[in-house]
């Protein structure tokens, strides 16, 4: 069973028609199927080898890059050549060597095939991915056709995504067929090819929702500062007007919190939105990050705060597990200790017969004094 190489010349425009990929492309996966069928023919899986095939006679050859080494004798003869049979080479250069290419057996025609489909593959991803460059920071409509313990399959239209354990809301449920909002976070890519990963449960997909319900944000009047967010539990969203008489708080939850039901509509009811005033007073910040709970004083030295509450507030500054604390110096950028502040101590009340005794006593020391 030889490959015809002729035959896939031919087809090459073919291809690029049917999978939407530029000529050139195609002809590369072409060539590295013949160079790694060669290789698997007559050479060693270290080797480098390079093809060009000549798409008017369906010919191609073989090009091998050998390093020139200052030994008599190459230790690994696919990589290496001595400098003696080097050509007029300098040591650290390289000697490429050409081969016509003349046919192959049956085993290397089988794996010229497996890098033809792998490679089209993967180029065909990476094209339709590409699309999807300029729609990251964006969020998208999608349906699950996957649900796997750690990841959720999306189809996006043109393009399938997987939103990872770590990108999930916690506690919400996803079932096969189910439309859902997904944030695009990013193109990953790595030895195994590009890979779409989509969110649900980032701190953008908060700050896109409220982009959406809340227009004083585009015309510029208001802004959000911080977000920090636990998903699926709890959310802090620091917020600024830019105006004078807005409340940058009341303008995100809207009139009877119309705006922040809105965005819990899509991330579920089990998650807490806390929306406070952002401050360029520290002090400020950080009392309003630790919202609800009263802080009585705050301590700043560097980026480490120590905040001093009541007995009865430090549960509540705290939080469930050290959620509350734990959002609050996320969301301001400060280590915060939570302290319970000590009492004021109580003057010693005098009773009424030392005070009688005292006035007495002032009494008669002014009479001997006049006398």
């Amino acid at each position: 069973m030889d490959l015809d190489l002729k035959q896939m010349v031919a087809m090459v425009d073919i291809i690029a028609e049917e999978k939407n990929l530029p000529k050139e492309t195609v002809i590369d996966v072409i060539q590295q199927a013949i160079a790694a069928a060669w290789r698997k023919d007559n050479g060693d899986k270290d080797m480098d080898v390079r093809c060009e095939l000549d798409l008017n006679t369906g010919e191609a050859d073989i090009y091998i890059m050998r390093e020139v080494i200052e030994d008599d004798v190459a230790y690994n003869p696919a990589t290496e050549i001595p400098l003696a049979e080097a050509k007029g080479k300098q040591i650290g250069e390289f000697v490429e060597e050409k081969h016509k290419v003349e046919g192959f057996g049956r085993v290397a025609s089988q794996t010229a095939k497996q890098v033809v489909i792998q490679r089209l593959r993967e180029a065909e991803r990476d094209a339709v991915l590409a699309m999807f460059e300029d729609k990251i920071g964006s969020v998208v409509n999608g349906t699950i056709v996957r649900v796997e313990p750690k990841i959720v399959r999306v189809d996006l239209g043109k393009a399938t995504g997987i939103m990872p354990k770590s990108e999930q809301i916690a506690g919400e449920f996803y079932a096969v067929g189910s439309r859902l909002k997904v944030f695009i976070k990013e193109i990953e890519r790595n030895e195994r090819g590009a890979q779409l990963i989509l969110s649900r449960g980032c701190p953008q997909f908060i700050e896109y929702l409220f982009r959406q319900e809340v227009p004083e944000i585009e015309n510029g009047s208001v802004e959000i500062k911080a977000i920090a967010r636990e998903a699926g539990r709890r959310t802090k969203i620091a917020v600024a007007a830019t105006m004078p008489g807005i409340d940058p708080v009341g303008t995100f939850v809207g009139g009877r919190g119309v705006r922040v039901q809105a965005v819990m509509n899509e991330i579920g009811d089990r998650e807490k939105i806390d929306i406070v005033n952002w401050s360029d007073n520290n002090s400020e910040y950080i009392r309003e990050a630790l919202s609800p709970a009263e802080i009585q004083k705050v301590e700043i030295d560097g980026k480490h705060a120590t905040v001093y509450v009541a007995k009865d507030q430090q549960s509540i500054a705290i939080g469930r597990v050290g959620q509350n604390v734990r959002l609050a110096s996320d969301l301001t950028g400060f280590e915060i200790d939570v302290e319970v502040a000590k009492a004021p101590e109580k003057k010693k009340k005098k009773n009424v017969e030392d005070s009688l005794l005292s006035a007495i006593e002032d009494s008669e020391n002014e009479e001997s004094a006049e006398e």
